[in-house]
């Protein structure tokens, strides 16, 4: 098959580092904003952009990393060194 993707990460270069709003972000991972910020501010979460005191943003490229540091192979896996 020769056809073309044309779906938007595929047609916008720009896909993964646009800064995107923090319900945005909360959508594409699954989560919800309060999650967020309570990761925010405990710590452990997705890297974040501080616009401003009362704006936070998102890449997409960080929240796609935050969640591959997290994949397992199973529940006595606690990553780091890959078990291959």
């Amino acid at each position: 098959m020769d056809e073309e993707c044309s779906c938007e990460q595929c047609s916008d270069p720009d896909y993964r580092d646009r800064l995107i709003t923090e319900r945005e972000a909360a959508e594409f991972l699954g989560y919800s904003q309060k999650a967020l910020q309570k990761w925010r501010c405990e710590g452990g979460g997705p890297r974040f952009v501080r616009v401003s005191r009362r704006s936070i943003r998102y890449r997409r490229r960080d929240l796609i990393a935050w969640a591959e540091e997290r994949l397992r192979r199973s529940t006595s896996d606690q990553g780091g060194d890959d078990e291959r």
